[in-house]
């Protein structure tokens, strides 16, 4: 059984190389980004909750986001193994993860503020059927338009230069000490995300003494 965290800034790749990962691997990939915006589009009262903090590129409070991973956990689908990603955010976080799992590595996606500004600010998302684009590497067909639904195509509400400013300010805050904690038990593999996607996930292989993708 593999136990992997995942950690980088917005527009990193987290998802992309979390989901290369747990399909050769057998691993479940737990988001906690994908619950969260699942609870926002159902209108849920933690969605309502969410989206009030996403909006003003807070993060969400520790307790929350503690008791979402322990639900996910605790419903011991992974029998192979998971990787998370978007978790944990603050040093309270790590220490409570750290406190009741036992982990096989992380994989620190490292991205410059620049690069990761690009990214975020390229991302669009089909209002209709949910389908994720990115204008620099996933352009759909037709300008605007979904190519699996021909919905139109908008910005996520918090990707903003202003909410991404505050995103990139708190995360640079917040991720040391998470290194520092994860690191002092030989965890933590530092990878630069600027590569392509392929690149990317070889070098975390290499790293983690996995096998090569197939």
């Amino acid at each position: 059984m593999r136990k992997y965290v995942i950690i980088g800034a917005q527009g990193s790749g987290k998802g992309t190389q979390s989901l290369l990962l747990a399909r050769d691997l057998d691993l479940v990939h737990i988001s906690v980004g994908d619950i969260f915006r699942w609870h926002v589009k159902s209108h849920t009262k933690l969605g309502a909750q969410v989206r009030r903090t996403m909006a003003a590129g807070d993060l969400v409070g520790d307790d929350l986001v503690e008791g979402v991973v322990r639900d996910r956990l605790d419903q011991h689908d992974w029998n192979y193994g998971f990787i998370i990603d978007g978790f944990p955010r603050s040093r309270r976080q790590t220490e409570f993860f750290l406190e009741g799992y036992d982990i096989d590595g992380v994989i620190h996606l490292n991205l410059p503020d620049a690069e990761v500004r690009r990214r975020v600010l390229a991302r669009r998302l089909c209002s209709r059927c949910g389908m994720d684009y990115n204008l620099i590497a996933d352009r759909p067909t037709q300008e605007g338009r979904c190519d699996v639904c021909g919905g139109e195509l908008v910005a996520r509400e918090d990707d903003t230069e202003e909410a991404v400013a505050e995103r990139l300010r708190t995360y640079r805050e917040k991720t040391d000490p998470i290194l520092e904690l994860f690191g002092r038990k030989e965890y933590v593999v530092t990878v630069d995300a600027t590569p392509d996607i392929p690149t990317v996930q070889r070098t975390i292989r290499e790293r983690l003494g996995l096998p090569a993708p197939r």
